[in-house]
């Protein structure tokens, strides 16, 4: 046997070797599980992703402020809205609606007050436009876009700077949001399928 095989130099080789190897195994694996982490926000937050990239500034802010956006909604006592409260708030966005003629600026105003209300009565926290708005995202994030344009027309109503137009349009978005929220299609749809 040879006493120079097994010198230092072989054998710092050897380990400089197999560390780099688990160097490039471990950094394959964080790699492979960043991948799966990204595409398992895309596809949970679809439009809302790329939003949080472009708001964040990068990609692993954006996914760190996503993951967090979960791990808070996690704990939420989130519900179904009862059949009573439900048809309350259908009354209430038929009122709204009707208000809309003579009153646009204050009926886009009480739309987004009765999706706030909904909101609330559905679980989710109180607070900033904000956080409500991301605390939705976690369950709704292609409501979010809708309800970001409605909200940003309301504080331009607030300030008597919204176009009939943009109150329109802020009023269609709301719909669309308060149907989601409060589930009222899928009550409406059921009702004429038993019909």
């Amino acid at each position: 046997m040879n006493i120079n095989a097994y010198s230092p130099q072989i054998i710092i080789g050897a380990c400089v070797i197999v560390l780099i190897v688990m160097c490039l195994i471990a950094w394959a694996i964080h790699r492979q599980r960043s991948r799966r982490r990204t595409e398992d926000l895309r596809r949970r937050f679809g439009p809302e992703y790329d939003d949080a990239v472009v708001r964040y500034g990068s990609r692993s802010r954006a996914e760190a402020a996503l993951e967090s956006r979960v791990q808070r909604a996690e704990h939420f006592n989130i519900r179904q809205l009862s059949a009573t409260e439900r048809a309350r708030f259908i009354s209430e966005w038929d009122a709204v609606q009707a208000r809309f003629v003579d009153h646009p600026r204050g009926a886009v105003t009480e739309a987004d007050e009765l999706i706030n209300a909904i909101l609330v009565a559905r679980g989710y926290p109180g607070g900033t436009f904000e956080q409500r708005s991301s605390d939705m995202s976690v369950h709704y994030p292609r409501m979010i876009d809708p309800y970001r344009r409605a909200n940003a027309v309301v504080a331009r109503a607030g300030k008597n700077e919204a176009s009939t137009e943009e109150l329109r349009t802020a009023m269609i978005l709301f719909r669309a949001l308060f149907e989601e929220l409060a589930q009222s299609k899928t009550i409406e749809m059921r009702r004429a399928e038993a019909a």
